[in-house]
């Protein structure tokens, strides 16, 4: 299983905006010495967070990092041109030596679509022609295809080819049994975002997926199953709980109040980091032995990520956070080790 972390590249409070990507791009660095998989870089436009460039940010620490995999966490795919899309991670690919990947998704906000001109109402169909194309870029150099939301492409070759046969496309979903069906339809690895409930409960979504891929023909093997999930490791799992839940109520009290949830209270969050919760909020053991009890409700999973955005956490403490992800990913590799 691959252990990572993905990042929206929150704001710092109290710091300059130069010095919260300096402290990105120094986390991302620490992750990839920590022996971490994957480090993903989403995409919003909002005044808190500061990745609405995203592979800029990936290409810096690109040049600054020597194994770890650089992703989007995930690309806004609807409001964006899959040809510009295609571009800038085949450039990524090739300034960090073929460690590109992307997930792919329509985001949790919309403020992307009245930003680029587009219509909400056609929130779903923009995703799904757009992905059509990305992915007939990924196959052909030159490239034919119709749409209804862009000019068609008519033998137009596109430049740079990546580095990699074809970059990792994951397709990055929420809750919608739709969305499940169309990644294993079209074969693609599938990244869960999972930041609330009781994680078997999406099971049955992941069923889809997997029956839609086998009745497509894909092979089992190419049909992965990643998380996204909120998470943190401290020394304790008091003090992991004791850090997180300040900053955590802050931003979830905040989004409720734009969707019309109620307040968070310390009942709720110490629901999730329980053993069925969401969150991997925990001690090294705990938060190891939990995503060890998930990956088995779903039928087995290739890769979680950890998305440790939070407004009270300082950058030292999620420097020593990942530090001991790295040992989460080593107690994973043991147990598995044992079980072959």
């Amino acid at each position: 299983m691959e252990i990572g972390i993905d990042s929206f590249a929150a704001a710092g409070a109290g710091i300059s905006n130069q010095l919260s990507l300096q402290q990105l791009l120094a986390r991302i660095v620490h992750a990839d010495k920590a022996g971490l998989d994957i480090f993903g870089i989403g995409e919003h436009h909002r005044r808190e967070f500061l990745d609405s460039a995203p592979t800029v940010i990936l290409a810096a620490a690109a040049a600054l990092t020597k194994n770890i995999r650089l992703s989007s966490a995930v690309t806004v795919l609807s409001a964006a041109d899959p040809v510009r899309v295609f571009q800038s991670f085949a450039t990524l690919d090739l300034i960090s030596g073929g460690r590109a990947e992307m997930v792919v998704g329509r985001g949790s906000f919309i403020e992307a679509y009245p930003l680029f001109g587009l219509n909400l109402d056609d929130y779903d169909e923009l995703f799904i022609e757009k992905l059509d194309l990305l992915l007939n870029i990924r196959e052909h150099e030159k490239v034919n295809w119709n749409g209804k939301f862009r000019a068609p492409l008519k033998d137009q070759a596109i430049y740079p080819r990546p580095l990699q046969e074809k970059i990792p496309v994951w397709l990055g979903v929420g809750g919608t049994p739709a969305s499940f069906a169309r990644a294993g339809r079209l074969g693609l690895p599938l990244m869960v975002a999972i930041i609330g409930g009781e994680t078997h409960r999406f099971r049955p979504l992941i069923d889809i997926y997997r029956e839609a891929g086998t009745k497509a023909g894909h092979a089992p093997e190419t049909l992965k199953v990643g998380l996204h999930s909120l998470g943190y490791v401290a020394d304790t799992a008091q003090k992991a709980t004791d850090d997180f839940f300040p900053g955590y109520a802050e931003t979830f009290t905040k989004i409720g109040r734009e969707r019309g949830w109620p307040p968070v209270t310390r009942q709720q969050f110490e629901a999730q980091t329980g053993p069925l919760g969401a969150l991997m909020v925990g001690g090294a053991e705990e938060v190891t032995e939990k995503i060890m009890r998930h990956s088995e409700a779903l039928g087995g999973i290739s890769r979680l990520t950890f998305q440790m955005d939070n407004a009270k956490l300082s950058h030292e403490q999620l420097m020593h956070s990942i530090e001991l992800i790295g040992d989460v990913r080593s107690r994973l590799k043991a147990h598995t080790d044992l079980q072959s």
